[in-house]
């Protein structure tokens, strides 16, 4: 009975330390260097679009702002996880497009990514000055890919990202397959910083407005 008790006591406390380490941050920037892991020679021009790339993700509050830059094109995603709904910004060969997703929109754009599930591994590495963890990530479609998190700071904004939704903590390593690319994308920067109110702006010159269903048939 002793035993017993003693137990429980054990995973109260480690329970009650992992929560107190734990940050839940409000406002937060993250910057990711992209690499290309392997395919290269497979798809050389599309290997030339994304090496090298940079994405830099703003939260604050219940918004959140990615923004990939490359030397071809620019996207900026800008979206409100209070109504769901979300802003597209896309320059490509300077041509400027503004397109406007619906909270239904942003879910059928983010759909492969509904249900995926995240078993943490053993293996672990500091990234950023953050100590991480290995976990494996399981789509609906059975496809897989290894993401290295840390749970030491956690948005309060979970809705942020719809491929980290139910991942407990903050993706700093991870590898995407686009076509025959395997992409790798780590953090350089952590900052914990206010992020100005005017990152989410929504411009109002300047872009050809176009809504989601229009910039599908335009695709």
């Amino acid at each position: 009975m002793k035993k017993k008790i003693f137990s429980v006591f054990a995973v109260l406390l480690f329970t009650g330390i992992s929560a107190f380490s734990q940050k839940k941050v409000s406002e937060l920037t993250l910057v990711y260097d992209a690499s290309i892991s392997s395919g290269a020679s497979a798809q050389p021009k599309l290997a030339d679009a994304f090496d090298g790339t940079t994405t830099t993700i703003y939260i604050k509050g219940m918004m959140s702002r990615s923004e990939m830059s490359s030397a071809l094109a620019s996207f900026v995603t800008i979206h409100d996880a209070r109504t769901g709904a979300a802003t597209v910004l896309q320059e490509i060969s300077g041509q400027k497009l503004l397109i406007r997703m619906t909270a239904e929109n942003w879910q059928e754009k983010n759909r492969r990514y509904e249900g995926v599930t995240f078993i943490p591994g053993t293996e672990t590495k500091v990234i950023a000055g953050y100590k991480c963890r290995q976990a494996l990530a399981t789509m609906k479609d059975g496809s897989t890919f290894s993401v290295f998190f840390t749970d030491e700071i956690v948005p309060e904004n979970a809705e942020y990202s719809a491929q980290f939704r139910n991942l407990e903590g903050i993706p700093l390593e991870y590898e995407l397959t686009q076509g025959k690319l395997k992409i790798k994308y780590t953090v350089s920067r952590i900052t914990l910083n206010p992020v100005p109110a005017s990152k989410f702006d929504i411009p109002k010159t300047g872009y050809r407005e176009l809504t989601y269903e229009e910039s599908r048939k335009k695709m």
